[in-house]
């Protein structure tokens, strides 16, 4: 299954993917995202889901069951925009709260033996090489400590310019 993220006004998003996709879960703005309140709950009460209570709940379900995870995102001073932003905090159940040491640096355990492919689209008519550089490490660092495999990071001005090329 694949998992597709992101931030586009509806309008954008069909003329993008007119036809009903199989097999790919969409989270979109549906207005009702809790911002991520820094409880751990996610590691300590409820071991792998969110405590609160929205359709963003399961994130961290929805990663570990995902083969492919695609990203679309206004690029937002070098980085996802905040409603993506706040989806990729509630998704933290994914992995443990402990801390193990991997190629010098210190990340999260895993919580799954699964690793995903991540693709991410970045667009913005204004975005500047230093936030393209930015946004460039911000995916890798993120895909270390999710266990993923980047496949793809790209920019362009519009999100029409995707045209299903995401999936």
């Amino acid at each position: 299954m694949k998992l597709l993220i992101h931030d586009l006004e509806e309008k954008t998003f069909q003329s993008i993917f007119p036809e009903p996709m199989k097999d790919v879960r969409v989270i979109s703005d549906d207005g009702t995202i809790k911002p991520c309140i820094g409880c751990f709950g996610c590691w300590v009460k409820t071991p792998g889901q969110c405590i609160l209570k929205d359709s963003y709940s399961h994130m961290g379900e929805y990663l570990a069951e995902s083969d492919e995870v695609i990203l679309i995102s206004r690029c937002t001073y070098g980085g996802f925009s905040p409603f993506v932003k706040n989806v990729l905090d509630r998704s933290i159940s994914y992995i443990h709260p402990y801390f193990e040491i991997r190629n010098g640096e210190m990340h999260h355990q895993h919580r799954y033996d699964h690793q995903y492919n991540l693709k991410v689209w970045f667009y913005g008519d204004d975005i500047t090489e230093a936030e393209k550089e930015t946004a460039k490490r911000l995916v890798k660092a993120n895909s270390i400590n999710m266990d993923c495999t980047v496949k793809n990071i790209a920019f362009v001005r519009e999100p029409g310019s995707i045209q299903g090329g995401a999936l």
